[in-house]
């Protein structure tokens, strides 16, 4: 019971923080990627591929088209830190991935639209409309 009751202090452990440029981890992340293509993971290794990600003091930001892509990105994101941690020795590394979705307006288009859209690109379709005495129903 004695032995039980004793608290379990934990060693603590400095893991190395070295500096590195925006060059040596690109590099690392590239290396990374056609690692896991040469092993069969070209859809990750797109990813990846992608966006050249960015570096911010120790924390590198990369964005991905989609939040579909983000989470398959997710799914390898602990080999990648473990691979740019070991290789850049500096365990303060982080990722943060940046989803951009460019949101397109779909509007939705009447017969008046779709006619005024193909005047302005062919304007003798007026003239075809006169001539056989078509009307559009509004």
């Amino acid at each position: 019971m004695e032995q039980n009751k004793k608290t379990i202090v934990k060693e603590t452990v400095h893991l190395p923080t070295e500096a590195f440029t925006e060059t040596e981890m690109l590099l690392q992340w590239t290396k990374y990627a056609q690692r896991l293509g040469d092993k069969g993971y070209k859809i990750m290794e797109s990813l990846l591929l992608i966006n050249d990600p960015v570096l911010n003091g120790t924390a590198i930001s990369i964005e991905l088209p989609n939040e579909g892509s983000k989470l398959d990105f997710e799914k390898e994101l602990n080999g990648l830190l473990g691979h740019l941690r070991g290789h850049l020795h500096n365990h303060d590394i982080t990722i943060e991935v940046i989803v951009n979705e460019s949101i397109e307006n779909r509007k939705s288009f009447n017969d008046q639209d779709r006619y005024n859209r193909l005047l302005e690109i062919n304007p003798n379709i007026e003239l075809l409309r006169t001539t056989f005495g078509l009307d559009l129903d509004v």
